[in-house]
């Protein structure tokens, strides 16, 4: 590979290491599925898998070479013949095949793993470089558990599987032992003493049991190093690798500090993020950087008063740079005037000084009660408070006729306005009559999205609360009702939607908001 010194090569191991965490097992197609991804990524690297571990893992890296074309393809491979053949055989169609091999060059694993001598370990390095390099050119080869290694020993090594045709060679970090600074040393000794460095590229493979994996490649590539090795939101053994969307996003928004960049096609991170997720059903945290449900998410008032006014006043990213489509303002206790009247206003309404006031105290007292503040709470609030007048539908009263001989049958009266209007509606069920009453009288035929029913109390005898939610025009209201028969909280349910339409249809001042 021919050394680019400002790129750094993206070596993306979610197949193969960060499969091997609990939970992450993937299947052949789901791998295939992700690695199609991580092409469309721009991914330089994908290491599809361990070929020697198992059938189903053979085959599924041999499927990911075959239809790959753009990414180079790597399978890994330990230091000896076996690996090495069954690897080759596994990426051999490949567009762009690569042999991982490694052996481990730390005196504890010879000591206690391996039982070999350096001299031994040193041969068996070269030895697998060379087979490797019978297959193909391009071979990368890793001396495992790097960091707790003599560095003079690290040099040897690293030296002669160069003589021996490497054309990466990956310092891992196996254990996640190492800190920042010790391992830019590290990175920097050995470009200071390998002689025969050359073009060849270097390599991190850092883990995250310290939670310093991505700081420490940070570190390496300020050293030198100019290939990562990393994992989708940071899977893989123990704690996990170097998540790739935080090194990628580090270059990206601080490349006046590190002068470099990668070729990954970063609108298309949280897309891969969710891929990732939805494979393996295991969710991200929240406050996970990049592609968190809360990296763009702003709750503190003096932070949304400050991203309104300028979104580079607490964003050093767009979200849009990463594929998610906007800041979410969440409004909650620590939000101020500005965000919920900045939410409002996107939502339709404008509200005077004095109204806004009053809105915002109701806001932050229903926060304190509950979770999540949503746009029908905060149009609730408004009708509640603001605007409500007087109701255009009230439920006089309701007789509903139904069982297994019957048709459904729901006679109904309801004051409209002035007036006394009296109907029957047939439907399916008592409620689906009720609700065909309803807009028959009312003269109404608004999208119905979404109806339940919960019990208040417990037992037979408990009072039922409906909610009904309908559609307007882009908008949606929640209407609720409560009553020990829940066909009559469910019409006291769908009148109140009826009344806050009202509300929403002579309220709504329709805005043009402009999204940044």
């Amino acid at each position: 590979m021919k050394k680019d010194k400002n790129r750094v090569y993206i070596f993306d191991t979610s197949l193969r290491d960060g499969e091997q965490s609990p939970g992450y097992s993937m299947n052949t197609e789901e791998k295939l599925i992700l690695a199609r991804q991580l092409e469309k990524l721009g991914v330089d690297i994908i290491e599809a898998g361990f070929p020697v571990a198992s059938e189903g893992d053979f085959d599924a890296v041999r499927q990911i070479a075959r239809q790959i074309k753009k990414s180079q393809v790597a399978g890994l491979a330990r230091a000896n013949k076996t690996d090495i053949n069954r690897a080759w055989e596994a990426i051999k169609d490949a567009a762009h095949p690569r042999i991982h091999t490694f052996i481990s060059s730390s005196d504890i694993h010879l000591k206690y793993q391996l039982k070999k001598s350096r001299a031994q370990v040193l041969k068996e390095a070269v030895d697998a470089v060379k087979l490797a390099r019978s297959y193909t050119e391009n071979v990368e080869f890793s001396p495992m558990d790097a960091t707790r290694s003599d560095r003079d020993y690290l040099v040897d090594m690293v030296s002669a599987v160069i003589d021996a045709g490497a054309c990466a060679v990956n310092i891992p970090d196996t254990v996640g032992y190492t800190v920042p600074e010790e391992f830019g040393q590290l990175i920097a000794y050995l470009f200071a003493n390998v002689k025969n460095m050359g073009d060849t590229v270097i390599s991190v493979h850092c883990h995250n049991d310290l939670g310093l994996a991505v700081a420490n490649s940070l570190a390496a590539i300020r050293n030198g190093a100019r290939q990562v090795e990393c994992t989708i939101n940071g899977i893989g053994e123990r704690a996990g690798n170097t998540a790739m969307e935080e090194i990628v996003m580090a270059l990206a928004t601080r490349r006046d500090f590190y002068g470099l960049y990668t070729k990954i096609k970063t609108e298309q991170i949280y897309k891969t993020s969710r891929l990732l997720t939805q494979i393996t059903g295991i969710p991200v945290q929240p406050n996970k950087a990049i592609v968190g449900a809360n990296a763009f998410a702003h709750e503190s008032g003096i932070h949304q008063d400050g991203l309104i006014k300028e979104k580079i006043t607490y964003e050093i990213m767009t979200p849009k740079s990463v594929g998610i489509s906007d800041t979410h303002i969440v409004l909650g206790k620590h939000s101020g005037r500005a965000a919920i009247a900045h939410h409002l206003k996107k939502m339709g309404y404008a509200l005077t000084e004095d109204q806004l006031t009053n809105v915002a105290a109701r806001v932050k007292a229903l926060a304190d009660i509950k979770k999540d503040i949503y746009d029908e709470d905060l149009e609730a609030i408004l009708y509640e408070e603001i605007y409500r007048g007087e109701d255009k539908y009230t439920l006089v009263y309701l007789n509903v006729v139904s069982g297994n001989v019957a048709v459904p049958t729901a006679t109904m009266e309801l004051q409209v306005g002035n007036e006394t209007v009296r109907d029957a509606g047939f439907g399916n069920g008592p409620v689906d009559a009720t609700f065909a009453a309803i807009r028959k009288i009312t003269k109404t035929n608004y999208p119905l999205m979404k109806y339940a029913v919960n019990a208040i109390t417990g037992g037979s005898d408990a009072q039922g609360e409906t909610m009904v939610q309908l559609a307007y025009n882009g908008h949606s209201v929640v209407g609720r009702g409560a009553h020990p028969d829940v066909i009559v909280a469910s019409a006291k349910a769908y009148i109140n939607a009826l009344n806050r339409l009202e509300f929403l249809k002579h309220n709504v001042k329709k805005v043009k908001v402009e999204l940044q």
